[in-house]
Parts: structure tokens; C-alpha cells; sequence
């Protein structure tokens, strides 16, 4: 499991900059020190688009716009899933087949076209396996 790839829903690395997250703060921390040190984590477009404008907009304490961009600039150094016209089309059968939006299953989507083993996410199924891909939620007691 050490050379596991882990993909990274957008959730988890806005706890990780959201010092008012508590608890998850520390987690998601912990889960971003682990995957820069071991070079595993797997990230899309998508969740560099959505934590930009989350922690710019939407958290409590927002982030400058400077700062938030010299984050996104450093998770350009990981794989980075950049989603394309099959991928649309994958995430769209993903939403029929369990369920889950279109956002959601794009996220999914861009886990496997990466090569993820573990999505790590808290709005998906946890313990959920779709396409070999294992989903865990790391604030699931």
C-alpha cells in the first residue's frame, strides 16, 4: 500500500488551509504532509478550481488571492488530472451507474484516469470501491 496513489477531493485540502475547520484542519494537515512527502497525492483541474475559489470566497477566514494562487502554483508539482471530453462523458455514466452529481463523479472520474487506488473525500461513500478505487473519509469515526 506505500506506493498506493491517493487522490485528493477539493474538501480536504480546503480543511487543511482553514484554520477554522478544527479537528479536520489538523487532519487534512496531516493527510497533505504525508502525500508531499511520499510524492503519492493525485489531484484534477477541478479541485484546483474549486479550492481556489473556496478559500478565496467561501471559508471563514478567506485566503488572499496572492496566497491562494502560491498554493494552487505548488499542487502544480503533483500529478495533476486534467479533465477532457471522455472524461466528461466517464463522469456522466459514473452519475447513472451510483448516483452521485456530476461534479461528484467527475471528481471519481479523475481519480481513476490518474491511477488512484484511494480517493480520499468527505462528501462520497466511505469504503465505496468503484473501478478499483477504494473511497475513504478520514473524519469517519
Amino acid at each position: 500500500m506505500l506506493d498506493d496513489k491517493t487522490f485528493i477531493d477539493t474538501n480536504i485540502i480546503i480543511y487543511a488551509y482553514d484554520v477554522s475547520a478544527g479537528k479536520k484542519h489538523q487532519t487534512a494537515g496531516d493527510i497533505l504532509a504525508d502525500l508531499w512527502n511520499s510524492g503519492r497525492g493525485i489531484i484534477s483541474t477541478q479541485v484546483l478550481q474549486e479550492f481556489f475559489v473556496n478559500v478565496v470566497q467561501k471559508i471563514p477566514k478567506p485566503m488572499n488571492r496572492q496566497k491562494a494562487r502560491e498554493v494552487v502554483k505548488d499542487f502544480l508539482k503533483w500529478h495533476v488530472v486534467v479533465n477532457t471530453g471522455d472524461s466528461i462523458i466517464e463522469a456522466i455514466d459514473i452519475s447513472i451507474k451510483y448516483g452521485y452529481t456530476f461534479w461528484d463523479s467527475l471528481i471519481i472520474e479523475a481519480a481513476i484516469a490518474g491511477g488512484a487506488s484511494v480517493l480520499i473525500s468527505e462528501d462520497l461513500q466511505d469504503g465505496q470501491v468503484i473501478s478499483g478505487i477504494t473511497i475513504k473519509n478520514p473524519f469517519k469515526s
